[in-house]
């Protein structure tokens, strides 16, 4: 009788750890501290660090509306250049950028994750007139049509996207920035709503 109770006893006291588990956000775990404090470089709060040829980061786009409510402000956007292909998407999105003097709006996020992740199959006439779509339908130039001063801006604007990758030691993406200082671990994470609770939880420490 006695070893029943103390089962019983062992059993309550599990389930009572188990109800009262932390859902504090654990360093290594959900989130990491930077190399380098970026917010020398004026950052929005929070911020995606993200590519256009990257699947992961157009389903996170898809996702973002819905991480902007629950975090209760509006995400910042810089692209990363690590390679060719990141680096042709990096002067897509900052042209964008650029003509539009804030980040792209969702839908034409959207239109530009589309036109350059095109199925295999697709010819590069294909893909570029997907992009030069998603431009002009809302009067904006195509990046393969702007002029040489908008082409500096455009090569200041990555330069800086990169000195922030580059000094963050960013790897992956898509990640957040969090107050310049940490990096979210999206692989740490079930769900959107737990990157809220992470993010929510960096915001105010």
């Amino acid at each position: 009788m006695k070893k029943i109770i103390a089962l019983l006893l062992v059993g309550v006291s599990a389930l009572l750890a188990g109800c009262s588990e932390s859902t504090t956000p654990v360093e290594g775990e959900q989130y990491t501290q930077l190399p380098a404090n970026l917010s020398v470089y004026r950052l929005p709060q929070v911020t995606e660090v993200f590519s256009l040829n990257c699947g992961h980061c157009k389903q996170m786009e898809s996702q973002l509306p819905k991480l902007e409510k629950l975090i209760d402000q509006s995400v910042g956007k810089v692209h990363v250049t690590f390679n060719e292909s990141a680096q042709i998407g990096a002067m897509i999105y900052y042209s964008a950028e650029m003509q539009l003097g804030k980040k792209p709006d969702h839908q034409m996020m959207l239109d530009l994750f589309s036109a350059v992740q095109m199925a295999d199959g697709a010819t590069m006439a294909e893909k570029k007139a997907a992009i030069d779509n998603a431009f002009q339908s809302r009067g904006l130039v195509s990046p393969y049509d702007i002029t040489e001063e908008q082409q500096q801006q455009l090569f200041q604007a990555m330069q800086l996207a990169d000195d922030i990758t580059t000094k963050g030691e960013i790897n992956g993406v898509p990640t957040f920035i969090v107050n310049g200082k940490y990096e979210i671990i999206t692989s740490g994470h079930q769900d959107i709503e737990s990157i809220a609770n992470t993010i929510n939880y960096l915001i105010k420490k």
